[in-house]
């Protein structure tokens, strides 16, 4: 039986002998038998290739920290969330082992991960989502560089995530957090006695004001270099972007002042004095100050949306508002546009005064 399905997931496997050798494994995007064989017919052809030495043959007992690298390479050139994988990385070597044969990872110790993640680490499902998408392109590019065969990761199921309510902050909670971030920098002043740039929080207040005053992405921001700042015709250009197109977005007066206080210690602005590097989250400082504000259910995205919404409620064109947030099509940008709830009553008021005008005696 060289092709068959399993009842129980729906999927469609290749099993056969080559050379005393038993192969089997899943046939990826396979929706019927002709397109399993298909798949199967490619798998003996690669083989057949590395028997004739063609193409390298599989390594036996591939160390995990060996695809770490490979993907090390490809993240750099070609992810603008590079800073974040590394440390995505940090976390699946510290669970599997860096010297673990990668063909040796199940998928039941996958899911095993999965389980780490959330019973251990507490993250959420959309989180442990990106962390096994990690560990899968790592097998990809395994397989496109001819040291494996299987990507395990193709075995096991994505994670339901649970939908983010998305929201904008309000004029009082903007107030509070500031409040919050300010109390920190207080701490701080008594501590050292100067202010110095030595904490995320003495960087909390600039990034977010950034943010609400660019609508920039958080990994855009923590990546900002000082190059990318015209202070003279105030603009900031940003170049590497999530849709690859460069940007430029405009400079007010407030973000100017913030941006001219900031040491240049760097090549980057917010950088981390400990490693010289750019931060790579503020996720802990700014949850912090989050909570002590009592901002519930918010996310560091959502001061993008924020800048939507306050730009859209103000009558701002949305093809204006699409340009500066860099969203490849018109329709994203409404998306994240949704009305106020004061305006929204504000528009059944009018329809109100129509119906008021009409039954109005005479």
């Amino acid at each position: 039986m060289a092709i068959y399905k399993n009842n129980k997931n729906g999927k469609w496997y290749y099993q056969f002998m080559l050379n005393g050798e038993r192969k089997h494994g899943l046939c990826p995007g396979a929706s019927d038998k002709k397109s399993a064989e298909q798949y199967e017919n490619a798998i003996k052809f690669r083989l057949a290739q590395q028997q004739n030495g063609v193409i390298p043959r599989e390594e036996k007992n591939v160390p995990l920290c060996k695809l770490k690298a490979i993907f090390e390479s490809y993240a750099q050139n070609n992810k603008q969330s590079y800073n974040r994988d590394i440390y995505t990385l940090k976390i699946i070597l510290s669970y599997f082992g860096a010297s673990t044969v990668a063909q040796q990872i199940t998928p039941k110790k996958i899911e095993g991960f999965k389980e780490y993640l959330k019973q251990e680490r507490q993250v959420k499902n959309s989180t442990i989502n990106r962390y096994v998408m990690i560990l899968s392109k790592m097998f990809s590019l395994g397989i496109d560089n001819g040291i494996l065969s299987e990507n395990p990761v193709s075995k096991t199921t994505k994670l339901r995530e649970d939908n983010h309510k998305i929201r904008y902050l309000t004029k009082e909670e903007e107030k509070r957090l500031f409040e919050e971030i300010e109390k920190e920098y207080e701490v701080l002043d008594r501590y050292t006695r100067q202010k110095k740039w030595t904490q995320p929080y003495l960087y909390l207040k600039p990034v977010v004001i950034t943010a609400l005053q660019t609508g920039m992405r958080k990994g855009e921001i923590l990546n900002l270099e000082w190059a990318n700042i015209d202070f003279k015709d105030n603009y900031i250009e940003l170049l590497k972007t999530k849709s690859g197109k460069a940007r430029k977005i405009p400079i007010s007066a407030t973000l100017k002042k913030v941006l001219s206080e900031i040491p240049k210690t760097s090549s980057y602005v917010f950088v981390n004095p400990q490693t010289n590097k750019p931060y790579v989250d503020l996720k802990r400082s700014f949850h912090n100050v989050l909570k002590n504000a009592n901002i519930e259910n918010f996310r560091f995205h959502d001061l993008r949306h924020t800048v939507a919404t306050r730009l859209v409620e103000k009558g701002i064109d949305l093809v204006v508002v699409q340009d500066i947030l860099g969203h490849s099509k018109v329709s994203t940008t409404q998306r994240y546009a949704h009305p106020v709830p004061e305006r929204k009553m504000d528009a059944v008021e009018i329809l109100s005064s129509y119906f008021l005008a009409q039954t109005k005696p005479s």
